[in-house]
């Protein structure tokens, strides 16, 4: 895109008046379009749009831009987010660039690297505020002024021992109201939450949000503080978790973006369409070992999406809620059975209604009662196995080691439509006295 083009020249606008919109507008153009408009852009205008931007699509414009050019947009960002994209760089990025990062940002890359990918220590930011446990009132009221002349402030701070050991908290009203000469030991409050820096990062985020803390210290083994993790950040990875989940469930690629290249999105969906494919042979199978009974009576065609696709929609609302509370750690291991009964005795009672509204239509339509049973039952029969399924397919994969949101859709679909097909079919046979 070259500099004299107009989309460029109105970008630019854009980016002097409001930085925040043109990151959502740059974030939803095609990628190409989007990478040549950055690339044209002047360097102060790059250091304003890209602390704006998401973190994987600033990490994905990175790749092409000039390493005077990187050098300015990683000092614009704070540290933790720097690192947070520089790691989200392709490997050979990575060695390229290394070289012009700052040393606060390279220090913290070379911290997060030794933590687990999907981990609390991934997440954490190095800026916390801390005070001794020995430093009196009067001492440390001066250290938090000078701190906040450089535009550090905290509500509250972290007390430590010696080697960092976090031993308290100090809210700032207990430190207003204590005599100047006593010592932050004995104001501070003893029982601190703390998340390890090993710690899964969905797993943290569901303890902080159901203790509705805004932040937590992130500790060592030893209970040495490393650093501060926020909410709002370990939900923001939590929901990027949540969408690669949703989109693996479904056979697209974890990293697939609106406007990946085709190619790539071929890539990553064609495989388990292939998969998909497979299964619904199986099923078609299914339908083939009752041809002569649906060549008999050819009525039987009209409810056979019905009550298969009535059977997908109830597996997929058991799947989802199954799926959110893996996500959300709400689910422990002594209670999984529990869950899948009760998605089963729900899959049962909404077959039942559902069964009987469908087979009073089906009456109704073709004045045939034997019809309306037929369906009625394959109804019942097909939403009970669909809530056991949607249920109990995603914590059999977990309790075997799989991603449960690899493949739960398809197999999920897979059973709908064969226990569907079966079942209505089988029942026809059972009843086919009643149905001429």
């Amino acid at each position: 895109m070259p500099k004299h083009d107009p989309l460029l020249t109105l970008a630019l606008e854009l980016v002097e008046k409001d930085p925040a919109s043109a990151a959502r507008r740059l974030e939803a153009m095609p990628a190409e379009d989007t990478a040549a408009a950055v690339h044209a852009m002047p360097t102060r205008h790059k250091a304003r749009l890209f602390p704006l931007l998401q973190t994987g699509y600033a990490a994905s414009l990175l790749t092409a831009v000039e390493p005077a050019d990187f050098n300015a947009i990683v000092k614009s960002l704070d540290p933790e987010r720097a690192a947070a994209v520089f790691m989200q760089l392709p490997e050979d990025a990575r060695e390229r660039l290394a070289a012009h990062l700052p040393e606060s940002v390279l220090r913290h890359v070379r911290e997060l690297l030794t933590y687990p990918e999907d981990s609390v220590g991934r997440l954490m930011s190095p800026q916390f505020f801390s005070l001794h446990q020995a430093m009196t009132v009067r001492d440390a009221i001066k250290k938090i002024r000078a701190m906040t002349e450089k535009r550090v402030g905290a509500s509250y701070a972290y007390v430590v021992g010696d080697d960092d050991v976090l031993v308290g908290i100090l809210n700032m009203h207990d430190l207003l109201v204590a005599s100047p000469d006593s010592h932050l030991g004995a104001i501070m409050r003893r029982d601190v939450f703390t998340l390890p820096a090993h710690m899964d990062a969905e797993e943290a985020a569901a303890e902080l949000a159901r203790r509705r803390y805004f932040a937590a210290p992130v500790v060592d083994s030893d209970n040495r503080i490393l650093g501060v993790v926020r909410g709002e950040r370990l939900m923001r990875g939590a929901r990027q978790e949540l969408g690669e989940d949703l989109q693996r469930m479904v056979g697209a690629g974890a990293d697939e973006r609106a406007f990946s290249p085709v190619t790539y999105s071929l890539r990553k969906r064609l495989p388990w369409l292939h998969v998909n494919l497979a299964t619904a042979f199986l099923a078609a199978a299914v339908v083939a070992l009752f041809e002569d009974t649906i060549a008999r009576f050819t009525v039987l065609a009209v409810f056979l999406p019905v009550v298969a696709g009535q059977g997908g929609n109830a597996g997929a609302q058991s799947l989802a809620i199954v799926m959110r509370g893996l996500f959300m750690r709400e689910i422990p291991r002594g209670l999984a059975r529990r869950l899948v009964l009760k998605e089963m005795g729900l899959g049962t009672i909404t077959g039942t209604v559902t069964g009987v509204v469908t087979g009073v239509i089906a009456y109704l339509w073709f004045g045939n009662p034997a019809l309306g049973v037929v369906v009625t039952l394959a109804m019942i029969v097909n939403l009970c196995c669909a809530g056991l399924a949607g249920g109990a397919i995603p914590i059999l994969l977990r309790s075997m080691g799989f991603d449960p949101a690899q493949c739960s859709s398809i197999i999920l679909t897979t059973v709908t439509d064969v226990v569907g097909f079966f079942a209505f079919l089988g029942f026809a046979v059972l009843f086919q006295a009643y149905l001429g």
